[in-house]
């Protein structure tokens, strides 16, 4: 069979582009995998019981957490495009100053939106004075996809909420973590969690899907060599 060089490097290409997809996709699930197992390890510890000391969150990320304290309603921050159900709604972030000092953010829950006017935000209660939550140590509050400064400082409602620049913007001494909390107190939120590890059956059928191409790719150059090798074919 004949190869014409330009042809043969396209189909290379794309080969190698979707191979290495392939891969990306596959290490993504195995990383999922790996997450998934850690949190599970997790889940079956001892609770920690926040102090007031500070604690690294390489030391504390998807433990499961209790604290004691009171909630800082003032500054509350409404995290906005946070779907649920195909509802969209907001994630209630409220420090929580600690018992034994310091203060830490909790991801409350969830909250629908008013489809009118998304300022006006749906009614829900705060515990007054010193109570004790569960939850478990995430590194935020959640991320969503974020254009122009929908992020800046002192707004209510936000896309995304940072720790340390939240920590700076309050001047709360914050622990490097968020609470997202378990514990129902009454407060009409929902806290019916995504899970973090979801998604790997995707990964994997996008892996299969990227290498198919690749199969594809190489057999459609093969026949096209044979085609124009041999006359009628």
């Amino acid at each position: 069979m004949k190869f014409r060089l330009v042809p043969a490097l396209l189909i290379l290409l794309v080969v190698v582009v979707t191979v290495r997809l392939g891969f990306w996709q596959r290490d993504r699930a195995h990383r999922k995998e790996a997450l998934e197992a850690q949190i599970t390890q997790f889940e079956h510890a001892s609770t920690q019981t926040l102090t007031g000391a500070p604690v690294a969150l390489k030391d504390i990320e998807f433990h499961r957490v209790k604290a004691r304290g009171s909630f800082v309603a003032d500054k509350v921050v409404y995290l906005g495009n946070r779907p649920y159900n195909d509802q969209p709604g907001f994630y209630v972030v409220m420090p929580f100053k600690l018992a034994g000092g310091g203060y830490v953010l909790v991801n409350r829950g969830w909250l629908p939106r008013n489809m009118i006017n998304r300022e006006i935000i749906a009614p829900y209660t705060t515990p007054q004075g010193e109570v004790e939550i569960e939850g478990i140590a995430r590194a935020d509050a959640s991320r969503a996809f974020e254009l122009g400064n929908g992020s800046a400082a002192h707004q209510l409602i936000r896309q995304n909420l940072d720790t340390a620049v939240y920590a700076a913007e309050t001047d709360l001494p914050l622990q490097p973590f968020v609470i997202q909390q378990l514990s129902d107190d009454g407060d009409k939120l929902i806290r019916d969690w995504p899970v973090p590890t979801s998604g790997v059956e995707r990964n994997y059928g996008y892996m299969f899907q990227w290498w198919g191409m690749a199969v594809a790719a190489v057999a459609f150059g093969l026949y096209a060599a044979r085609k124009e090798h041999v006359p009628g074919v």
